[in-house]
């Protein structure tokens, strides 16, 4: 069974530091996660491994910082990051990892939340270990939409750099009854894509559902919850299978 890993830059991890020692000490930490991924026999580190989640910029006397302003600020931040994902990626060659950055909508991270952003952080990175983690959710809430779209998944292609596709719901619940836009993200997908596909589903690890934001109740887990009137996580990750292949089949049946 193929492996892959789900990593996350953090406050005190973070490669786009403006500090020199902290950049550095977010170096050794996605080292350190690459060893992991490696260890598993994983080929793909993947996540929002740029600018830590969830942790949305301020000024010196705690006001947020938005709009404008928030691109100036990840503008110089991207820069910093660079050559920690220059370093990063001959490291992680070595151990055989491909490194792909998730692009997450605003909601959960200032950035990058779109792929045209982090394409323009790719240029400065010139590491051919280093790619993209294309996720059904955030390009579905904060993409550029379906033609564009289509265009962007070519050019990734086409320099190879895309690595690992995710199909979630926008609201990360039950897949099969979500807003989610098969045909118009799968169709420029697999026309260039033969890799893994993950389903993404948020639901049940007790440490997450706070920092999650999970606002819905939970898929109860046969073993360890008690029974109600929802679906289980099993049903739920059934039916995510079933109609995720069925919109593959739809897709390759026409082309």
């Amino acid at each position: 069974m193929k492996i892959s890993t789900n990593v996350g830059a953090t406050r005190t991890f973070d490669p786009s530091s403006s500090y020199p020692e902290q950049r550095q000490k977010a170096l050794k930490y996605l080292k350190s996660r690459v060893d992991i991924t490696a260890a598993l026999r994983g080929e793909i580190m993947m996540g929002p491994i740029v600018i830590p989640y969830g942790v949305f910029p301020t000024t010196d006397f705690n006001e947020p910082i938005w709009s404008d302003r928030l691109q100036e600020d990840l503008a110089l931040r991207y820069q910093n990051a660079q050559p920690i994902f220059n370093e990063l990626g001959e490291y992680a060659e070595g151990k055989n990892v491909k490194l792909g950055v998730e692009p997450i909508t605003h909601w959960e991270t200032p950035g990058p939340n779109k792929l045209s952003q982090l394409k323009e952080f790719f240029k400065g990175v010139e590491s051919k270990q280093v790619g993209v983690v294309i996720d059904s959710a955030h390009e579905t809430l904060d993409g550029d939409g379906p033609e564009i779209f289509s265009q962007q998944v070519k050019d990734l292609a086409a320099k190879q750099w895309l690595y690992y596709i995710q199909v979630s719901p926008p609201d990360r619940g039950a897949i099969h009854t979500s807003w989610l836009p098969w045909q118009d993200f799968l169709t420029p997908v697999l026309e260039v894509y033969n890799g893994p596909i993950a389903i993404e589903i948020f639901n049940a690890v007790p440490a997450f559902v706070d920092s999650l934001r999970l606002s819905r109740r939970k898929f109860w887990i046969p073993g360890q919850d008690n029974p109600n009137g929802y679906p289980s996580a099993y049903d739920i990750a059934k039916k995510a299978i079933e109609v995720t292949k069925e919109e593959i089949t739809k897709v390759l049946g026409n082309s």
